[in-house]
């Protein structure tokens, strides 16, 4: 089924809804606890108050299936049968519990119309308590090792040039450190009920984490990365391909911010280890350079000068271990929030870890560059 391409009128929009830039709301919540077949009927209960044009149709013209289900979101295509016959489909994403300490829903809706305007992601359709409705892509969601394919690579690098050109209205200062100095905050005063949970979180030494976020901060100011709005979390699972089309995409915005185009990259790079986190995987110095050159000159890649090319990779590389940093924290605060069954703390252990494994390798390329 394709995607749906009519953003409905205020006339299709229920009137008990308030409407803000054409955008439905609705206060209705899901709670993403309930058993499927309840939580899909509550679904289509938020669909009909978001739009007039269904309030009235037969819950059997509707049908909900799970897209995926992540770390942060639950993605559900409803498909509808409307009046006149005609067979559509929305995504329905909904946030996962205690996801807002860690994710800033506001900054996320309000790129969100901007970055579909420049032709990123899904429309938006509705919003309601906690998620939204958004276009149907039909397209596939990629695998990590599509993300080394040379092809896929480049235009990835293109798409991601585009993405750091678009500008989004408000503040532009760079958000890294105010986020990962917000989630060291958090991450830092917490309590596991689990006596093994506290015994593990007891290990950590939040002394050591905090020099190292701030002797980091340090050296990566001095490189003074342009300062782009950055999609920060740009793994395989946010890239769609259609393939009959050869159209890609890029999807889930929630952790978009303006930052640093050195960790946008390098946070991606850090991806193409997958969800095995094997680090091995991480793009070799030519494969980087195979990126940099669609990235920075896209219609003429074989051009780039050697020196652009050497000081992204400076750039990147020391940026990318602030991509550890981030997700390590991250991971603290989702072990003690997060309802889903998944080893936060030894996510963290890892990204951590591997943040030590690279540094010197990382600091040291950095300081070479700046003692010339």
């Amino acid at each position: 089924m394709g995607a749906t391409e009519n953003i409905w009128t205020a006339m299709d929009i229920a009137p008990s809804v308030a409407i803000h830039d054409s955008i439905p709301h609705h206060p209705l919540s899901v709670d993403t606890a309930l058993s499927f077949p309840v939580m899909s009927h509550r679904v289509i209960d938020v669909c009909k108050k978001l739009f007039r044009k269904w309030e009235k149709l037969e819950n059997s013209r509707f049908s909900v299936e799970t897209v995926s289900g992540g770390i942060t979101n639950l993605l559900l295509k409803v498909s509808v049968k409307e009046g006149n016959g005609d067979n559509v489909a929305v995504t329905v994403r909904l946030y996962g519990p205690n996801t807002e300490y860690v994710i800033d829903r506001k900054r996320e809706l309000q790129a969100i119309k901007y970055l579909s305007a420049a032709g990123f992601g899904a429309k938006l359709l509705g919003v309601f308590g906690n998620g939204m409705v958004q276009s149907f892509i039909n397209a596939r969601t990629l695998n990590p090792a599509d993300m080394k394919k040379p092809k896929l690579a480049a235009e990835i690098a293109k798409q991601l040039r585009r993405f750091h050109q678009v500008e989004i209205p408000g503040s532009k200062e760079p958000q890294l450190w105010v986020d990962i100095f917000k989630f060291f905050e958090k991450a830092s005063s917490l309590r596991f009920e689990a006596p093994d949970m506290q015994r593990r979180y007891e290990t950590i030494s939040f002394k050591e984490v905090h020099e190292e976020v701030t002797q980091l901060k340090e050296l990566t100011d001095r490189l003074n990365a342009p300062v782009v709005f950055s999609h920060n979390d740009l793994l395989s699972g946010n890239l769609m391909l259609d393939d009959k089309h050869d159209n890609l995409y890029f999807i889930d915005f929630e952790y978009g911010s303006y930052s640093y185009r050195g960790y946008d990259i390098g946070n991606h790079f850090n991806e193409y280890a997958g969800y095995e986190c094997d680090y091995s995987l991480y793009p070799s110095k030519d494969e980087q350079y195979h990126f940099f050159r669609h990235y920075l000159k896209p219609e003429k890649p074989y051009e780039v000068p050697e020196k652009d090319l050497k000081a992204l990779y400076i750039e990147t590389n020391t940026f990318m271990l602030a991509s550890h940093l981030y997700w390590a924290l991250w991971a603290l605060i989702q072990a003690k929030m997060s309802a889903i069954d998944f080893d936060y703390l030894g996510y963290f252990f890892l990204r951590y870890n591997q943040y030590e494994k690279e540094k010197q390798m990382c600091v040291s390329l950095a300081q070479s560059h700046f003692s010339v």
